[in-house]
């Protein structure tokens, strides 16, 4: 059996992580200069190692955004063989735009984007609250910035050092909100999914750290930061890992989309921090307000923008299901006697020679529905609409007027289009329709009746008279004593 499995138990993975991080934390620790470095060299090619093998195993599903996230963490460790000082020099804290900044800020990039392309599915059925749960991560990373971090930076940080920072701060804030927002409706999820947020808090927690003891020794931030990778290492080889990728229906979702006024509240912090700034005259070099917005924007834009496509959708929904048989997908009763009204005022203005209605009553459905339930039934109506609706022409249409009674409308020629139409029903009606486990049959009574250019009828009269003809036909048939099998019309024109 290859390795990792889902079947394997979770709890080899989570004293697998407590062993490694306990033997890393102390070994790190205790070590001199050189030692550390290779110490923590090696712990940045965990991750890389278990993605790897979880990705050979076939134990993760789309395999090209994690080989992106891969290549993320490749970058990592590559600048680390490069500047092996980074860390133990405070380079993390000092927001200089060093190369190795800019190597790590790359790093983190691809990492995101790889893990985020992997778990998009989540936004099929959740985008909303993804959205909302990234919007309000985004801005809880304002007060952290403006009060743990940009009043305790070096001096030598640079501008395009602190935007470096200031961006990564935010972006790791986001993906909290995303996270704990995929943990709460990804049940399955929820093992590997945990590492990943503890992975993205413990890194918050090192950047936190090494800007606030930039002066002092780099230990502390140098153990978070291998916890980040040794529980970003775990993420992937974790039974549940599969299920990542795996989103839940929208009908078995458990948590809701966040109140308005959370909502609100999170897009209001930023200037909230920013009106404070003014009033005590501290926030004339604050980049949060800027680089925030630009970061809030696009989300809220989206945010919009899929609200503005769900009413759209929910409209064109409320409309169909005003005018069509939910059944059938066919006209209902309403739609299809306005088709008529329609029709008949063309044909007042002379813009249709004639219209005909039919109607279609189904012999032998009742004994079905009420032999095989109503289950069948429904699968029996289903199969006649569709049929129904193939032997229209183009600018005929076909409705449900309730039970097994069907009404099709014809516009123009209606004396020839009646007994063709009638014909291809008899036709397409007599084949079997197949069930699961049996095969019925049903017949059909029509009843027509026409309406030419000056004709005083109304759309009530004419169906009335297309009623009479097809109750006619059953008439004719009740002292036969003999079960429907085909069709019957009397024209009435």
């Amino acid at each position: 059996m290859r390795w990792p499995h889902r079947a394997s138990p979770a709890v080899l993975v989570h004293a697998g992580f407590l062993i490694v991080a306990v033997a890393a934390t102390v070994s790190y620790a205790l070590a001199d200069a050189s030692g550390r470095t290779v110490v923590y060299a090696l712990v940045t090619a965990v991750p890389i190692i278990t993605f790897l093998t979880a990705l050979r195993a076939g134990h993760l599903p789309d395999r090209r955004p994690w080989r992106i996230a891969i290549g993320g963490l490749i970058l990592l460790a590559l600048s680390n063989l490069i500047w092996p000082t980074w860390i133990t020099d405070h380079q993390l804290g000092r927001a200089e735009a060093a190369p190795a900044d800019l190597m790590v800020a790359t790093a983190h990039l691809l990492l995101l984007l790889g893990s985020g392309a992997a778990l998009r599915r989540h936004a099929t059925n959740d985008l909303g609250g993804i959205m909302d749960a990234a919007m309000i991560g985004l801005c809880s990373g304002g007060p952290l910035w403006e009060w743990l971090i940009r009043p305790y930076l070096a001096e030598e940080a640079s501008p395009l050092g602190q935007v470096l920072l200031l961006l990564d701060l935010l972006i790791l804030s986001a993906v909290v909100g995303v996270l704990v927002r995929i943990g709460l409706t990804a049940k399955k999820a929820r093992g590997p999914i945990a590492y990943m947020l503890l992975c993205v808090v413990l890194t918050l927690s090192a950047i936190g750290l090494a800007v606030l003891t930039v002066h002092d020794a780099a230990l502390w931030t140098a153990e978070l930061m291998m916890l980040a990778y040794l529980t970003l290492a775990a993420a992937p080889v974790h039974p549940s890992a599969p299920y990542c990728t795996v989103p839940q229906p929208a009908a078995t979702r458990a948590a809701g989309h966040p109140r308005l006024a959370w909502l609100g509240a999170a897009l209001c912090v930023n200037p909230l921090i920013a009106a404070v700034q003014t009033l005590d005259g501290s926030g004339g070099q604050s980049l949060l307000l800027p680089v925030g917005t630009l970061m809030v924007v696009p989300l809220v834009l989206l945010r919009f923008r899929q609200l503005s496509a769900q009413r759209d959708e929910a409209e064109r929904t409320l409309a169909h299901h005003a005018s069509h048989d939910e059944l059938t997908g066919l006209y209902n009763r309403r739609q299809i006697v306005r088709e008529i009204d329609l029709a008949l005022e063309q044909v007042g203005r002379g813009e249709l020679d004639g219209i005909a209605v039919l109607l279609c009553d189904l012999d032998g459905f009742k004994p079905i529905n009420d032999r095989l339930g109503h289950q069948t039934g429904d699968i029996v109506l289903q199969a006649v609409a569709s049929r129904l609706a193939g032997c229209v022409r183009h600018d005929d249409v076909v409705g449900r007027l309730g039970g097994d009674e069907f009404l099709i409308l014809c516009r123009g020629e209606p004396e020839r289009a009646l007994p063709e139409l009638r014909h291809r029903i008899a036709t397409v009606l007599e084949a079997p329709v197949q069930l699961p486990g049996t095969v019925v049959s049903v017949g059909v009574t029509m009843g027509g009746a026409v309406a030419g250019p000056g004709s005083a009828l109304d759309r009530d009269t004419l169906i009335g008279l297309a009623d009479a003809t097809m109750y006619a036909g059953k008439a004719q048939r009740r002292p036969t004593g003999m079960a429907p099998s085909g069709d019957q019309i009397v024209e009435t024109w």
